[in-house]
């Protein structure tokens, strides 16, 4: 089979074009974004290639799929149709492909790409599995029997597929440019856990989580007494955190994780319920955890002179505000700066006022222009970054051309966030603190 990914660097397309690749696949792209992304170096590294013209030729009998960030008027989804190539959409050939293996589906608003990364971390060091992560991490063998598959509910993508086990790690109102209201997320996310053939395990604490209707076998995990699975004795350390859990009132393992945050204590029960229930034992689950690291870009930590950096995807209200919580776990003693670039015109409009009270809890917030491949800044007439710097306490405005204004911080954390590329702001920051130990 050949498949030619049009928008092959986007997160989701880059781990779908690997997965193909490993599964025996002829494997090429497209790509608008010249410049290096970290999502192309699973594609590098296999050899898959990437154009960003017009006029290389395509074999009539490849398939075609394409992001939903190109319109169809784009160039090169215009050309392929003109072509008359077979086009799929990619939700699809996911779909297809994750039905080969016994299938682990992790859905939820926030924590898909770390309760899939520990869940593979720890079926990696014991059995082995496939996986297919949303930070541009996948890999296939046709050997292995589990498939991990992060499961997005953006433009109902996850609702192909059929998977023998599915976590749900949270619903909230998100992706509405997609949904009607929060019933229709709830309704979405209703219909992948009913599309699960043996077991869904799902945050008992998320009310809206509560009211889907199950028609397939589920366990409820969280902090409330009332779940099956409830965790216990949390413990948040600057090192990470430790917590025991409880299957109804018997004690099953306290573990540990080098993880910041209660997010992430709930992350980690979601992935321990799955690998138990794949016949890993507490010991093995705990030993494994230990050693995790998580996915690109979640959490990154990094040191640029006196200054520590953190590299977040986040970009939704929640996911700010649990992340620099997280922060302040960690570096309970340091000033905490925000820059933040958002992420499409909707969703700032949507969520202005909860933006402003995640980045409120920052000491500073820096809050670049809106970033979108998806939308038209004239579809939102009025909508710009501006309408959350102004309600900000102690925010501005920046871009790389004024990272200048950061000069001052150089002693704290600073958390660059978005799940747009951020490498530019964080290269010109680099730069700012080269330039000023060369000045000293």
């Amino acid at each position: 089979m050949k498949y030619y990914c049009i928008g092959i660097k986007g997160t989701g397309m880059s781990t779908l074009a690997q997965i193909l690749y490993d599964l025996g696949a002829d494997v090429s792209g497209y790509d608008d974004a010249k410049a290096h992304k970290f999502t192309q170096d699973g594609l590098e590294e296999r050899g898959i290639p990437i154009y960003y013209d017009h006029e290389h030729e395509i074999d009539p009998d490849t398939i075609v799929t394409y992001s939903v960030a190109f319109s169809e008027d784009h160039p090169e989804i215009k050309r392929v149709k003109e072509l008359g190539l077979k086009i799929r959409k990619y939700n699809q050939i996911m779909g297809d492909v994750i039905k080969m293996f016994d299938s682990i589906g992790v859905s939820g608003t926030h924590g898909k790409t770390t309760t899939s990364s520990m869940i593979k971390h720890v079926l990696e060091t014991y059995k082995g599995c496939n996986y297919f992560i949303g930070a541009g991490d996948g890999f296939a063998s046709k050997d292995n029997q589990y498939f991990v598959v992060e499961s997005d509910e953006f433009n109902k993508h996850f609702t192909a597929y059929h998977p023998k086990y599915a976590v749900i790690t949270n619903i909230e109102a998100e992706h509405l440019e997609c949904y009607k209201d929060i019933d229709d997320i709830r309704d979405n996310f209703e219909i992948f856990a009913n599309n699960t053939s043996d077991l869904v395990v799902a945050n008992g604490d998320n009310e809206e989580v509560k009211k889907i209707h199950y028609n397939t076998k589920h366990i409820f995990y969280g902090f409330r007494f009332e779940n099956d699975v409830i965790i216990k004795n949390m413990k948040l350390e600057e090192t990470g955190s430790r917590f025991d859990l409880y299957f109804g009132d018997d004690f099953y393992g306290s573990f540990e994780i080098p993880l910041y945050g209660k997010h992430n204590v709930l992350n980690a029960t979601a992935a321990i319920i799955i690998c138990r229930e794949l016949g890993i034992s507490s010991k093995e689950i705990y030993e494994a955890l230990k050693s995790f690291k998580n996915a690109q870009r979640r959490f990154a930590i990094q040191k640029v002179g006196n200054t520590t950096i953190v590299d977040d995807y986040a970009h939704h209200p929640t996911e700010i505000k649990v992340t620099l919580e997280a922060v302040k776990q960690k570096f309970p003693n340091k000033r905490i700066v925000v820059v933040f670039k958002p992420n499409t015109y909707s969703r700032t409009r949507d969520f202005k006022e909860d933006f402003v009270a995640a980045l409120n809890i920052a000491d500073k917030a820096f809050v670049t222009e809106i970033e979108s491949n998806r939308e038209y800044a004239t579809d939102y007439p009025g909508v710009s970054s501006k309408m959350i710097i102004d309600e900000l306490r102690d925010g501005s405005y920046i871009s790389e051309s004024t990272i200048d204004l950061l000069k001052d911080e150089l002693d704290s954390v600073i958390c660059f966030m978005s799940c747009a590329s951020i490498d530019g702001l964080i290269n010109a920051f680099k730069n700012l603190v080269s330039n000023n130990e060369n000045n000293n």
